[in-house]
């Protein structure tokens, strides 16, 4: 005789996975930190600490933007959510990795020069993050007993979670495929909202 999963509240793991973004997120300031103590010893003035550490200050705003970006959409996606299985706890544990690894793929960007790899490091852990959403929300979609009585995802949230993996795949793409594209590659995630605009007129009846 089969027997049902154990459900287990999904409140902690939701404050596990906000301290992680939290953490995540201040540590991308630390090879600034560092970079601030470096200029001094070289006796560099405010302007020529902002030149010289110009693709890290990009680097640290962009990624911080998008971790924010992901942690909304975490938190959208699970506002619903009341109880949590195996499969959803594996599937968060990998999203909250992708986090943790993302401060890392950041310090690489304007401290070495860009190569191939570096670009599927940093580009390629925001599409992985995106991925686990989707994989995420589609779980949901499939378990209804996880969520609270009477919620349903709507099939349009998916779409929108394709898209912007689609996007971020595209950006990778570019990036290791067209010479001397690199980061500005991830340009295209700006067609994001025209695209939504799309299917949601598509969706209209």
């Amino acid at each position: 005789m089969a027997t049902t999963p154990q459900l287990r509240p999904a409140e902690r793991l939701v404050f596990f996975t906000d301290a992680v973004v939290a953490i995540a997120m201040t540590l991308l300031i630390l090879p600034l930190l560092e970079s601030v103590g470096d200029a001094a010893r070289e006796g560099l003035d405010t302007v020529g600490y902002l030149v010289e550490n110009q693709g890290r200050l990009v680097a640290f705003a962009l990624s911080f933007v998008i971790i924010s970006v992901f942690w909304r959409s975490h938190d959208r996606l699970f506002e619903p959510v009341e109880r949590q299985d195996n499969a959803l706890l594996r599937l968060n544990v990998a999203w909250m990795c992708t986090i943790v690894w993302l401060p890392v793929a950041t310090a690489l960007v304007g401290s070495m020069p860009t190569d191939p790899l570096q670009l599927v490091l940093y580009i390629g852990t925001m599409l992985a993050t995106s991925l686990l959403t989707l994989a995420m929300r589609w779980w949901l979609g499939r378990r209804p007993e996880l969520v609270a009585p009477g919620h349903r995802f709507d099939p349009s949230g998916f779409a929108s979670m394709v898209v912007v993996s689609a996007l971020f795949a595209v950006a990778l793409l570019l990036a290791v495929l067209v010479p001397g594209l690199d980061y500005w590659a991830m340009l295209v995630l700006l067609l994001n909202a025209p695209l939504e605009a799309l299917l949601a007129r598509r969706r209209r009846p």
